[in-house]
């Protein structure tokens, strides 16, 4: 077994439209959907980066979603994020579970609890 290095599955979100439509998709679909809102100045975001590529790869039945909460401010107030990183999991478009703070092992066993669960 070759240790293949693959580009982590993370979906950046640049618009409100992308977002809606990116949602509204995964109501149709049993998938996982991880949302990150970080920031590009959220030093424990950039620290959370390689554990969220990691995750990316590790569990690829769950959607990656990077929302920038300054590009989309309004995103982020509509899931009331105060703080970074906040990530917020999604299933069937409701949210099923949030963490707030750089905290890997929490959002990974999150993760694992979540992406069969219905």
């Amino acid at each position: 077994m070759g240790n293949r290095t693959s580009t982590a599955k993370i979906v950046e979100m640049h618009s409100r439209s992308q977002w809606i439509e990116k949602l509204e998709a995964s109501k149709q679909s049993d998938k996982l959907l991880v949302i990150d809102f970080s920031a590009t100045w959220c030093g424990p975001c950039k620290w959370m980066e390689p554990a969220i590529e990691e995750y990316a790869n590790t569990f690829t039945d769950v959607e990656f979603i990077k929302i920038d909460v300054d590009t989309l401010a309004d995103v982020a107030g509509d899931y009331k994020v105060e703080a970074m990183p906040t990530f917020v999991l999604i299933k069937k478009g409701s949210e099923v579970a949030r963490l707030m703070g750089a905290k890997k092992t929490e959002l990974r066993k999150l993760i694992e609890k979540h992406r069969h669960a219905n």
